[in-house]
């Protein structure tokens, strides 16, 4: 069967309604497109735009403007305020050690005993040689007073009885030569016990029982430790300063008590000391002058050969002003604050530090006494940047608290 065809009529006006139908279709897109337009900017304006954010909580407080004083601190040696060497004054064999070592000693006190049998000796020999001198010279006497009253009957000469008198003065020089002698037997024989010279803390025994000793063997060592001496060496700037500061400087009348003694661990020995003497001259090698002061040491706590650290009051600063350390950043090795304005806006400036007191800074130009910096919240403003300031207390100087190092005008350690 044939296939089923359209006349020609009838195919054209099928073609017509396809194309008008696309045509309708493709025209649509335009319309909808304007729609989209006109109806967006309506719809976004419905929406409401978010507020901005709050300004960012930030901790301020004023610099303060405060007399303080600066403290120094060096490296201090502990010695004994006497440190008396024990020697013995004659030679022989150690016979026994009397004190026990590291104990307190009294001066007098037996430390050690030498074999005295040698000089009990020599002694007892002084001892006969004195007495056939003191019979010589009585036997002199009696010539003489026999011998005057002879010479004025003319029974005898002149020359005998000056021969007499002679005999007489020989015989009392030998009678004082040999009481010499006895007083140094005797002090040979007392020096064989050893004692301590001083009141103070015994050392190691360095002679053992048995030994050989003479004056060039150190037995042991005893010092007096209350008080007790610190050595410390300041430079020769740190020492001029020191010398030339108010109050009468180093040995002033306000000088009394103003050492402190800092241990290792960081603990503050609870006495005050006072600067004893300066050496006569600064050392060429290290451009240091050696100072001792001495402390007070009631229960022997301190002993020779400790290291503590030594502090002191080198200069007085009125009106200082300070913030404090946490407040300051460092930006290109220049040091910033953010300064906090009238209207609560942020300017960073560039100060000028000088010594470091505990936690603070010392600053010497860029601030002005009263202006509020950021002490707390520094990382989250910059310049310009709007805050919410929370005041706090101004920082306060602790008593005393040592230079710091690190940067122009710190204190020495």
């Amino acid at each position: 069967m044939a296939p089923f065809k359209l006349s020609g009529a009838r195919a054209g006006r099928a073609r017509g309604s396809r194309v008008r139908a696309v045509t309708r279709r493709a025209g649509a897109a335009p319309f909808l497109l304007l729609a989209l337009i006109l109806i967006l900017p309506f719809s976004s304006c419905a929406k409401k735009t978010p507020p901005p954010p709050p300004p960012p909580a930030v901790e301020v407080a004023p610099a303060t403007q405060q007399d303080v004083s600066l403290t120094t601190e060096w490296v201090g040696t502990l010695d004994g305020y006497v440190n008396a060497e024990i020697r013995p004054q004659v030679e022989g064999y150690v016979l026994r050690q009397s004190y026990r070592e590291g104990t307190f000693v009294h001066r007098g006190d037996v430390l050690f005993e030498i074999d005295p049998r040698q000089f009990q000796a020599s002694l007892e020999s002084a001892q006969a040689e004195l007495a056939r001198a003191q019979a010589a010279a009585e036997r002199a006497k009696l010539d003489v007073s026999r011998f005057t009253p002879l010479v004025a009957e003319k029974a005898i000469s002149q020359q005998e009885l000056d021969n007499a008198l002679s005999a007489a003065r020989q015989a009392q020089a030998n009678v004082d030569a040999a009481r010499a002698a006895v007083e140094r037997a005797r002090l040979n024989t007392a020096w064989t016990k050893v004692t301590s010279p001083i009141d103070g803390i015994s050392g190691i025994a360095k002679a053992q029982v048995g030994n050989l000793v003479n004056g060039q063997t150190v037995m042991t060592t005893v010092s007096q430790v209350d008080p007790i001496k610190v050595y410390f060496s300041p430079s020769e700037q740190e020492y001029m300063a020191w010398s030339q500061a108010g109050r009468g400087g180093l040995f002033g009348p306000a000088s009394k008590g103003s050492l402190e003694l800092v241990f290792s661990d960081g603990t503050v020995y609870p006495h005050k000391g006072d600067p004893l003497l300066q050496d006569r001259n600064v050392d060429t090698r290290t451009g240091t002058i050696t100072v001792a002061g001495v402390f007070p040491n009631p229960d022997r706590q301190l002993r020779p050969g400790q290291f503590a650290k030594v502090h002191a009051v080198t200069k007085m600063l009125k009106g200082a002003l300070l913030v404090p350390q946490r407040a300051v950043s460092e930006l290109q090795g220049s040091y910033q604050v953010a300064v906090v304005g009238a209207d609560n806006k942020v300017e960073m400036r560039t100060v000028q530090l000088g010594d470091r007191l505990g936690t603070l800074w010392l600053v010497t130009a860029g601030l002005k006494p009263g202006e509020r910096i950021v002490v707390e919240g520094v990382q989250k403003v910059k310049a310009g940047t709007l805050i919410d300031p929370k005041p706090v207390p101004p920082p306060s100087v602790p008593s005393p608290s040592p230079a710091g190092p690190g940067v122009p005008g710190g204190g020495r350690t």
